[in-house]
Order: structure tokens, then sequence, then C-alpha cells
């Protein structure tokens, strides 16, 4: 690994530099990570002007989303990549269907099972417009976290924490936090700008990716409410922030994640003992020194952004639409279960198997078992909460994303990784609710 010593330090830290370092990078944490309440609801910057927007296309917003996806459809085409790969060609036809299956849910054209509350009309209103809008925004203003010093000062910092416990580096950070209080879209796009960059190997980036980028605080206060819990959200939110970030531990040291390389083009200098501080700050006004011009910088970033989006959108329509199908309509999922429940067996859970097979469900849609448990156990209604959230893959947003971006994972591998997180999860999770349960009466 690199040294921190060629980090250059002759250069003389200007006022113009630090100002570079500190004011993109505080508006940056101002937009994605501090919740301010505007109109009586409390988020973050970055979900107000989404929800704003929205509001401001009102019904012309399915529209526009049919747009992107129409656009996302005709990009392989265009650029022949869909020539490149079997793989390539697939989810080159799955993005077509997605943009029948778009046309479909504003239209009201099709079978009427596709147009029940929880297929097409879910898909539309809480996952592909909301999508559609927060990547391309959010690329835009992920300039001012990526580009201007930020990462490179946390990473710095941070590296002591992250480096032994999740085998990533300290700039990792930055992902973790993004993906918990802005959403998983938000943790996969600032992973993929920086694993473009050389600044992640491939099995840093599929740690992450698969580890950090999980639903946000937000869908968090939903599941529990959903689930009857916020009687104990805080006991909720450190144990389900633990237990993912135990997994994520777990994951990054077996395969299939462990066999990736691990060779990066900008790997992450070491620090010398006793100069972290300000080995940091140095790190930091380094890059911001080499950084662009913000308007220009922006404008890239909103680009890619909305190439982003256009990947995303029409898979998550076709392959969402397709797992909850599978969900509702086979017994995929009741098998899937079977093979969890020897995860659940040892704590004598009398709706064990209940549990197993709704967790398993969450492959097709995160949050299919919270709305099958509502009438569980408080114990089984708890693990339902953080495995839902712990196991971070699943079929109608988070597994399109991923392979909508260059980080070199495959189903089978994200299907293997989904696994371990969802019976590891389920084995911890089930005597955390017992812990809440006795500690709460």
């Amino acid at each position: 690994m690199e040294k921190l010593a060629e980090y250059p330090k002759n250069r003389k830290s200007s006022w113009w530099n630090l100002m570079k370092l500190v004011i993109p990078s505080g508006i940056g944490i101002l937009f994605f990570f501090v919740p301010i309440e505007i109109a009586g609801r409390s988020t973050i910057l970055l979900d107000h002007l989404v929800r704003y927007c929205i509001g401001l296309l009102g019904d012309w917003a399915p529209w526009y989303a049919l747009a992107v996806i129409t656009a996302g459809a005709l990009y392989p085409f265009i650029t022949g990549s869909w020539r490149r790969s079997t793989t390539n060609l697939v989810f080159t036809l799955l993005k077509v269907a997605g943009v029948v299956f778009m046309v479909m849910a504003i239209s009201g054209a099709g079978p009427a099972l596709l147009h029940e509350p929880d297929k097409l009309p879910f898909l539309l209103d809480k996952l592909v417009v909301p999508v559609s809008l927060i990547v391309p925004i959010g690329a835009i203003f992920l300039a001012l976290l990526t580009t201007y010093g930020l990462l490179e000062l946390v990473g710095v910092i941070c590296q002591p924490l992250m480096r032994p416990l999740w085998k990533t580096p300290g700039r990792s950070a930055i992902d973790a936090v993004a993906s918990f209080v802005g959403s998983y879209s938000i943790g996969l796009l600032i992973t993929n700008r920086v694993y473009t960059s050389g600044m992640y190997s491939n099995r840093e980036a599929a740690i992450v990716a698969t580890g950090f980028s999980t639903a946000s605080v937000t869908f968090m206060i939903v599941v529990a409410n959903t689930l009857n819990i916020m009687h104990v959200w805080l006991h909720y939110f450190w144990l389900t922030l633990l237990i993912t970030f135990l997994i994520t531990a777990i994951t990054a040291r077996i395969p299939p994640i462990s066999r990736m390389s691990t060779d990066a083009a900008n790997p992450e200098p070491t620090v010398p003992r006793g100069e972290r501080l300000s080995s940091a700050f140095h790190a930091g006004l380094e890059a911001a020194h080499r950084a662009p011009g913000l308007p220009r910088n922006m404008l890239n970033n909103g680009r890619e952004g909305l190439l982003m989006a256009m990947s995303i959108l029409p898979s998550i329509m076709s392959v969402g639409l397709i797992g909850l199908l599978v969900a509702t309509y086979t017994p995929v999922f009741d098998w899937l279960g079977y093979a969890l429940y020897p995860f659940v067996l040892p704590w004598g859970l009398d709706d064990g198997l209940m549990l197993a097979q709704a967790t398993a469900s969450g492959l097709a849609e995160l949050f299919l078992p919270a709305l099958q448990m509502t009438e569980a156990s408080f114990v089984a209604r708890f693990a339902t909460a953080i495995v839902s959230i712990s196991s971070i893959l699943f079929f109608s947003a988070s597994i399109p994303c991923i392979l909508s971006t260059n980080i070199p994972i495959s189903i089978p591998q994200l299907l293997a990784v989904w696994f371990i997180r969802t019976a590891i999860g389920l084995f911890l999770a089930i005597p955390a609710g017992y812990l809440v349960l006795f500690l709460t009466g």
C-alpha cells in the first residue's frame, strides 16, 4: 500500500484551497447528512428537494420517469452494448420489458393482477418515480462530497476503524453514512464513482455495495410503523446498525467476496504514527487543489447520474415486477424459507417457520416481509424489521442498481451474499428481539 508521505506536502496551503475544501464539503454534508424540518417533515435536504420536484412535476412525474426508462432501454442498442455478452442481452430485453410495464402502469392497461396496490402501483409510486429524481439530482450534489477533499480527509481519519473491521478503506465511511441517512441509490452512486476513480478494489467495492448500501433511516421508520415496534425505536435502530455492520464484517471474510481482486489503481495511503490529523488535513487540501471547477464538475456528475438512472429504472420496473409476482404466485420463497429455517430453529420461536418464509420474500422486495408479519409475536416482528434492512439485497431495486454500476459482481454472487446475510441476520436478530422484550417488559 502507498505511504501517506507521497501526498505532496511541500505546497503552501493557500486560503483558496482551504475554502475549496471547507465550503463545498460543508454544503455536501448539510445536503446529504443533516435532517432539517420543512413543512412539518424532518429529513435530509436531498429528500426535500426530490419531493418538491415530484410535486412540481405533478401528474407529469410518471411521464418523466417513462422518458428516462425508454431512453435507458434504447441506450444499449445505441451503444451496441447489448452484443457484448449473454448477460447484457438478457438485461437489455428486461429493460425493453420495463418500458412495456411502465406504459401499463401509467395507462392501466393489462391484467388486473398487475394493477393490485402491491404490484405496478407500488413500483411506480414508491420506487420508480422517486429514484428517477434521486439519482440524477443526488449525482449533481455528490460532487460536493467526493471531489473537494472530504473523501480523502475522512478516509485518513477513519482508516483505523474501516480497514480492520470491514477490510475497506477509510473513505468508505462516507458510503456507509450516506446509505443510512440518504438511500441505497445514493450510497451506490458514491461507491460506483469511487470505484471508477480507482480508489476501491473489486473486493472493496463489492463489500461496500453489498454491506453498507441498505435502506435509509426513513424507510426503517416505515418498517417499524408497519410492524408496530416504534415504541422501541432506539433499540431497533441501534441493533439494526450493529447487526448490519457485523454481518458485513463476516461476509467480507468469506466467499464469494473474499475471492475477489484486492488491487486498486489508487489505493488509500497508510498514515505514519502520530500524524493522522495533520495527514488527513493535508490529504484533503491536496484533493481540493486538484479538483476541477464546481459548475463543470456538477454538470459532469449530473450527466453520469442521468445515465445511471437510465440504466437502473427499466430494471427496477421489470425485474422488480417479476420478483413480486414470483413472491405472490409461486412457492419459490416458501422453499427458500425452508432453507433459512435451520438458522431460526435454535431459538425455539413459535412462528419461526413463518418468519423464515417471510424474510425469504425480502429477496423480491424489501417491504414484503413486514407486510406478512404484522400479526406475529413481538420477537418475530422485531427480527423481521432487522433482517429486512440487514439483508440489503432485493430484486425490486438494490440488485438492479448494483448490476447497473461498474462493480464486477454477478447475480449468482449477489444471491449467495443475500442468503448468507439473511441467514446470519435471522440468527442474530431473534435473540436481539428477546433481549429488547426483556428490557422493555
